[in-house]
Protein backbone atom coordinates (compact mmCIF):
# COMPACT_ATOMS: atom_id res chain seq x y z
CA UNK A 1 0.00 0.00 0.00
CA UNK A 2 1.57 3.12 -0.73
CA UNK A 3 1.14 6.25 1.19
CA UNK A 4 0.66 9.60 0.29
CA UNK A 5 3.44 11.79 0.18
CA UNK A 6 4.18 13.43 3.47
CA UNK A 7 3.20 17.97 3.09
CA UNK A 8 6.18 19.84 2.57
CA UNK A 9 7.28 21.42 6.19
CA UNK A 10 6.14 24.95 6.77
CA UNK A 11 8.44 27.72 7.00
CA UNK A 12 7.71 30.07 9.66
CA UNK A 13 6.73 33.48 8.75
CA UNK A 14 10.17 36.00 8.72
CA UNK A 15 8.06 38.56 9.42
CA UNK A 16 6.70 39.33 12.67
CA UNK A 17 6.31 43.12 14.39
CA UNK A 18 6.27 41.96 17.85
CA UNK A 19 9.79 40.79 17.50
CA UNK A 20 11.11 43.62 15.60
CA UNK A 21 9.82 45.54 18.35
CA UNK A 22 11.68 43.28 20.80
CA UNK A 23 14.82 43.77 18.52
CA UNK A 24 14.45 47.71 19.10
CA UNK A 25 14.67 47.50 22.75
CA UNK A 26 17.66 44.88 22.55
CA UNK A 27 20.04 47.13 20.38
CA UNK A 28 19.13 50.68 21.81
CA UNK A 29 21.51 50.98 24.12
CA UNK A 30 24.08 50.14 21.88
CA UNK A 31 23.10 52.92 19.87
CA UNK A 32 24.90 56.18 21.58
CA UNK A 33 28.46 54.04 21.38
CA UNK A 34 27.26 53.67 17.24
CA UNK A 35 26.52 57.43 17.14
CA UNK A 36 30.00 58.53 19.08
CA UNK A 37 32.08 56.28 16.91
CA UNK A 38 30.50 57.29 13.68
CA UNK A 39 31.24 61.06 14.66
CA UNK A 40 34.51 60.52 15.42
CA UNK A 41 34.98 58.54 12.09
CA UNK A 42 32.99 61.84 10.55
CA UNK A 43 35.27 63.79 11.92
CA UNK A 44 38.57 62.13 10.64
CA UNK A 45 37.16 62.07 7.08
CA UNK A 46 36.77 65.91 6.68
CA UNK A 47 40.54 66.57 8.58
CA UNK A 48 42.19 64.32 6.74
CA UNK A 49 42.12 66.16 3.41
CA UNK A 50 39.16 65.07 1.83
CA UNK A 51 36.18 67.03 0.11
CA UNK A 52 32.90 67.46 1.79
CA UNK A 53 31.53 65.34 -1.25
CA UNK A 54 34.25 62.65 -0.82
CA UNK A 55 33.70 62.34 2.68
CA UNK A 56 29.82 62.55 2.39
CA UNK A 57 30.18 59.37 -0.24
CA UNK A 58 32.59 57.52 1.70
CA UNK A 59 30.42 57.37 4.85
CA UNK A 60 27.35 56.42 2.97
CA UNK A 61 28.75 54.00 1.26
CA UNK A 62 31.70 52.59 3.11
CA UNK A 63 29.98 51.15 6.06
CA UNK A 64 32.90 50.11 8.03
CA UNK A 65 34.52 53.01 10.39
CA UNK A 66 37.79 50.89 10.83
CA UNK A 67 38.72 50.19 7.64
CA UNK A 68 38.19 54.02 6.64
CA UNK A 69 40.14 54.75 9.90
CA UNK A 70 42.98 52.54 8.64
CA UNK A 71 42.67 53.89 4.90
CA UNK A 72 42.59 57.07 5.92
CA UNK A 73 46.12 58.08 6.64
CA UNK A 74 47.32 55.72 3.95
CA UNK A 75 45.57 58.04 1.53
CA UNK A 76 46.81 61.05 2.83
CA UNK A 77 50.46 59.56 3.22
CA UNK A 78 49.96 58.67 -0.76
CA UNK A 79 50.20 55.18 -0.29
CA UNK A 80 50.11 53.27 -3.29
CA UNK A 81 46.64 52.01 -4.21
CA UNK A 82 47.12 48.12 -3.67
CA UNK A 83 48.11 48.99 0.30
CA UNK A 84 45.20 50.58 1.19
CA UNK A 85 42.95 48.14 -0.74
CA UNK A 86 44.74 45.55 1.29
CA UNK A 87 44.52 47.21 4.24
CA UNK A 88 40.51 47.89 4.30
CA UNK A 89 40.10 44.19 3.04
CA UNK A 90 42.05 42.96 5.58
CA UNK A 91 40.71 45.02 8.38
CA UNK A 92 36.98 43.92 6.75
CA UNK A 93 37.78 40.06 6.87
CA UNK A 94 35.66 39.44 9.51
CA UNK A 95 32.43 39.92 7.22
CA UNK A 96 33.45 37.35 6.03
CA UNK A 97 32.86 35.55 9.18
CA UNK A 98 29.10 36.90 9.79
CA UNK A 99 28.16 36.53 6.56
CA UNK A 100 28.86 32.84 7.24
CA UNK A 101 27.22 33.17 10.77
CA UNK A 102 23.93 35.12 8.97
CA UNK A 103 23.97 32.76 5.61
CA UNK A 104 22.27 29.90 7.05
CA UNK A 105 19.11 31.48 8.69
CA UNK A 106 18.87 33.78 5.42
CA UNK A 107 19.44 31.44 2.49
CA UNK A 108 15.81 30.76 1.39
CA UNK A 109 15.65 34.65 0.56
CA UNK A 110 15.91 36.43 -2.77
CA UNK A 111 19.82 37.28 -3.57
CA UNK A 112 19.17 40.70 -3.36
CA UNK A 113 17.41 40.63 -0.41
CA UNK A 114 20.63 39.16 1.55
CA UNK A 115 22.63 41.11 -0.04
CA UNK A 116 21.21 44.35 1.79
CA UNK A 117 20.67 42.60 4.55
CA UNK A 118 24.54 41.50 5.05
CA UNK A 119 25.32 45.07 3.57
CA UNK A 120 23.85 47.13 6.62
CA UNK A 121 25.17 44.21 9.79
CA UNK A 122 27.87 44.93 11.47
CA UNK A 123 29.98 43.55 14.67
CA UNK A 124 27.04 44.40 17.24
CA UNK A 125 24.31 43.54 15.08
CA UNK A 126 25.68 40.34 14.37
CA UNK A 127 26.53 39.44 18.07
CA UNK A 128 23.06 40.23 19.06
CA UNK A 129 21.44 38.24 16.67
CA UNK A 130 22.99 35.02 17.72
CA UNK A 131 22.42 35.38 21.06
CA UNK A 132 19.13 35.57 20.34
CA UNK A 133 18.90 32.89 17.25
CA UNK A 134 21.76 30.79 18.40
CA UNK A 135 21.15 27.60 16.08
CA UNK A 136 20.11 27.45 12.57
CA UNK A 137 16.72 26.02 12.84
CA UNK A 138 13.83 27.59 11.46
CA UNK A 139 12.02 30.22 13.58
CA UNK A 140 9.85 32.68 13.42
CA UNK A 141 10.69 36.18 12.78
CA UNK A 142 14.26 36.32 11.82
CA UNK A 143 14.17 38.87 9.24
CA UNK A 144 12.44 41.22 11.63
CA UNK A 145 14.78 41.05 14.61
CA UNK A 146 17.68 41.50 12.52
CA UNK A 147 16.38 44.36 10.64
CA UNK A 148 15.64 45.68 14.06
CA UNK A 149 18.90 45.66 14.66
CA UNK A 150 20.36 46.63 11.38
CA UNK A 151 18.36 49.59 10.56
CA UNK A 152 18.48 51.59 13.60
CA UNK A 153 22.22 50.90 13.78
CA UNK A 154 22.95 52.01 10.53
CA UNK A 155 20.87 55.21 11.20
CA UNK A 156 22.52 55.75 14.15
CA UNK A 157 26.07 55.78 12.59
CA UNK A 158 25.15 57.76 9.58
CA UNK A 159 23.72 60.42 11.48
CA UNK A 160 26.65 60.51 13.89
CA UNK A 161 29.61 60.31 11.25
CA UNK A 162 27.46 62.91 8.94
CA UNK A 163 27.61 65.35 12.07
CA UNK A 164 31.14 64.90 12.16
CA UNK A 165 31.76 65.51 8.92
CA UNK A 166 30.09 69.03 8.88
CA UNK A 167 31.10 70.26 12.05
CA UNK A 168 34.41 68.57 11.94
CA UNK A 169 36.65 71.78 10.58
CA UNK A 170 34.97 73.64 13.33
CA UNK A 171 35.51 71.30 16.57
CA UNK A 172 38.91 72.47 18.63
CA UNK A 173 41.13 69.97 18.70
CA UNK A 174 41.72 70.25 22.53
CA UNK A 175 37.86 68.21 22.38
CA UNK A 176 40.20 65.33 22.81
CA UNK A 177 38.10 63.43 19.89
CA UNK A 178 40.88 61.19 19.73
CA UNK A 179 40.47 59.34 22.97
CA UNK A 180 36.55 60.00 22.39
CA UNK A 181 37.03 57.38 19.49
CA UNK A 182 39.34 55.13 21.60
CA UNK A 183 36.04 54.94 24.15
CA UNK A 184 33.64 53.92 21.38
CA UNK A 185 36.03 51.66 20.37
CA UNK A 186 36.50 49.60 23.45
CA UNK A 187 32.66 49.99 24.20
CA UNK A 188 32.03 48.30 21.00
CA UNK A 189 34.93 46.01 21.32
CA UNK A 190 34.55 44.65 24.87
CA UNK A 191 31.07 42.95 23.96
CA UNK A 192 32.25 41.29 21.25
CA UNK A 193 35.47 39.83 22.71
CA UNK A 194 33.78 37.75 25.08
CA UNK A 195 35.13 34.14 23.98
CA UNK A 196 38.34 33.06 24.55
CA UNK A 197 39.22 32.78 20.87
CA UNK A 198 38.21 36.62 19.96
CA UNK A 199 39.86 37.67 23.82
CA UNK A 200 43.24 35.91 22.25
CA UNK A 201 42.73 37.68 19.11
CA UNK A 202 42.21 41.29 20.65
CA UNK A 203 45.33 41.01 23.23
CA UNK A 204 47.78 39.62 20.18
CA UNK A 205 46.84 42.06 17.67
CA UNK A 206 47.11 44.97 19.89
CA UNK A 207 50.25 43.30 21.11
CA UNK A 208 51.54 43.20 17.37
CA UNK A 209 50.20 46.48 16.29
CA UNK A 210 52.39 48.35 19.53
CA UNK A 211 55.25 46.18 17.84
CA UNK A 212 54.85 47.48 14.64
CA UNK A 213 53.81 50.68 15.00
CA UNK A 214 56.78 52.41 13.03
CA UNK A 215 56.44 50.35 10.03
CA UNK A 216 55.82 51.95 6.99
CA UNK A 217 52.46 53.29 5.49
CA UNK A 218 50.74 51.95 8.76
CA UNK A 219 51.50 48.09 7.38
CA UNK A 220 51.73 47.78 11.21
CA UNK A 221 48.13 47.83 11.46
CA UNK A 222 47.55 45.45 8.37
CA UNK A 223 50.36 43.03 9.85
CA UNK A 224 48.36 43.19 13.62
CA UNK A 225 44.64 42.37 11.89
CA UNK A 226 45.94 39.27 10.15
CA UNK A 227 48.25 37.60 12.72
CA UNK A 228 45.33 38.31 15.57
CA UNK A 229 43.08 36.51 13.28
CA UNK A 230 44.85 33.99 12.54
CA UNK A 231 45.38 33.44 16.30
CA UNK A 232 41.57 33.70 16.96
CA UNK A 233 41.07 30.95 14.41
CA UNK A 234 43.91 28.47 15.54
CA UNK A 235 42.46 28.99 19.47
CA UNK A 236 38.83 28.28 18.12
CA UNK A 237 40.30 25.17 16.42
CA UNK A 238 41.79 23.82 19.19
CA UNK A 239 38.96 24.51 21.56
CA UNK A 240 36.27 22.78 19.17
CA UNK A 241 38.93 19.95 19.08
CA UNK A 242 39.38 19.57 22.56
CA UNK A 243 35.27 19.39 23.37
CA UNK A 244 35.49 16.60 20.90
CA UNK A 245 37.85 14.70 22.56
CA UNK A 246 35.46 15.25 25.83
Amino acid sequence: MNLPPAPPAVRPPDEDPAIYREALKTGAPTLFGIGAWGLVVGVALINSGLTLAQAIGMTLLVFAGSAQLASLPLIAAGAPIWVVFATALVVNLRFVIFSALLAPHFVHLPWKQRFLLGYVSGDITVNLFQQRYPTEAPAPGKVSYLKGLIIPNWCAWQAGSLIGVFLGSMVPPHWGLGLAGTLAIICILVPAAMTRASLVGVIVAGTVAVLAYRMPYKLGLLAAVFVGMLCAMAVEELSGKGHKHD
